[in-house]
């Protein structure tokens, strides 16, 4: 019953602000017409006493002119000048229009596509069955984490997930809590590092820079945090010393390494020559800082499956947004991978196909996806026929 009473009251205030302007237009201009009428009967009073003085009309003329005006502006500043009937039919039609239309048409939309008869989901009960709906997965992780907020692992899981969701304030929060109770490792430092790095429009801060030093320290073969070091000694103006650290990130890393065309560009930018030219052709540029692996696993206080819904969601979400916004370069490459790396190449395939309808295989971004398909093992003759 409550649901029909808010229905109503919607339609009600639907109709009520499709009737507003017609009430308050038809009222403005029935005003303005009485106003206007007024001040012409009295300037042929004035007239009227004009011609008199000068003789131009009898008396007895001008008192039949005179009772006829007085009437005419009485009748009108009492308001009993009759109206303009077919403006008054236009207003009368369309408010009637809309009167029958919005509850007809809402009601008749209802019955078609909605679910009357479908039974009220609480959100508890969709809670404990939440499906691959990544909101219900975060909604039900959050809860977890208010009724136990020393779950070190929980917040692991969630803080990466709020990155993805680009709610960088909710990361920084979780990784400092998941590195206050489960202490430092290096992707928690990079994580919460990178939270302070989006905060601030991509400049390294010196906490963050503080950071990425203390993940160094903890993993000396780190080129997430070195990347971000690299870059900010880039921002200070210091060129050769990022110079040489992009160039030994490049040296040190794996000739097929993701990242190596994101180092090679900013070797470039310095002055200097890629040190693994064939890299940018081989590889997969992708973004440093994906949640890592290990991450997910640490989450103890989800079951497994909870574990594979909610990795799912997150690819399943990205699949959606990249659908909405299709010129996002990044996430389809992000998103072929993702599927590939779930063993579905069904679905890695969709994606590519999807993707290189935005980026041409020629262009540079296409010939991008078709290589990074290539490594993944993906079947790209499918796509280039």
């Amino acid at each position: 019953m409550l649901f029909w009473i808010v229905i109503a009251f919607l339609t009600f205030a639907v109709a009520a602000s499709f009737l507003l302007p017609l009430i308050r237009s038809g009222g403005r201009a029935e005003v303005q017409a009485r106003e206007g009428a007024i001040a012409v009967y009295r300037d042929q009073l004035q007239e009227l006493e004009r011609d008199k003085a000068a003789a131009l009309i009898t008396v007895q003329e001008a008192e039949y002119a005179r009772t006829e005006i007085a009437r005419r502006l009485l009748a009108t500043e009492s308001g009993a000048a009759v109206a303009n009937p077919k403006q008054a039919s236009r207003h009368i039609l369309a408010q009637g229009f809309v009167v029958l239309l919005v509850p007809v048409l809402g009601l008749g939309l209802y019955l078609a596509l909605g679910s009357p008869g479908l039974p009220s989901q609480p959100l508890a009960a969709r809670l404990a069955a939440p499906g691959n709906d990544l909101n219900l997965l975060i909604t039900k992780a959050e809860r977890h984490l208010m009724e136990n907020p020393n779950d070190g692992p929980g917040w692991d899981v969630l803080a990466p997930i709020y990155m993805r969701q680009n709610r960088i304030g909710d990361a920084q929060l979780a990784y400092q809590n998941a590195i206050r109770l489960s202490g430092e490792t290096p992707e928690r430092l990079n994580g919460l590092a990178e939270a302070f790095v989006l905060q601030n429009d991509g400049v390294i801060t010196d906490d963050a820079r503080d950071l990425f030093q203390r993940s160094v320290v903890l993993q000396a073969n780190n080129p997430r945090a070195q990347y971000y070091l690299a870059l900010a000694l880039e921002q200070s103006g210091k060129r050769e010393e990022a110079l040489a650290a992009f160039k030994k990130i490049a040296a040190e890393s794996p000739k097929d390494a993701p990242w190596q065309p994101l180092v090679a560009r900013h070797i470039a930018q310095n002055g200097g020559a890629p040190v693994n030219p064939d890299a940018s052709r081989k590889s997969v540029p992708a973004p440093l800082g994906n949640p890592d692996a290990a991450a997910v696993e640490a989450a103890q206080s989800m079951s497994d499956a909870d574990r594979q819904k909610m990795i799912a969601g997150m690819v399943a979400s990205l699949d959606a947004k990249l659908q909405a916004d299709p010129q996002n370069f990044e996430g389809w490459m992000r998103l072929v991978r993702s599927y590939a790396m779930l063993k579905d190449q069904t679905k890695a395939m969709a994606a590519l196909k999807t993707a290189v309808k935005t980026f041409p295989a020629e262009s540079n971004e296409g010939k991008q996806l078709i290589d990074a398909a290539k490594a993944l093992g993906l079947p790209v003759d499918e796509v280039l026929k």
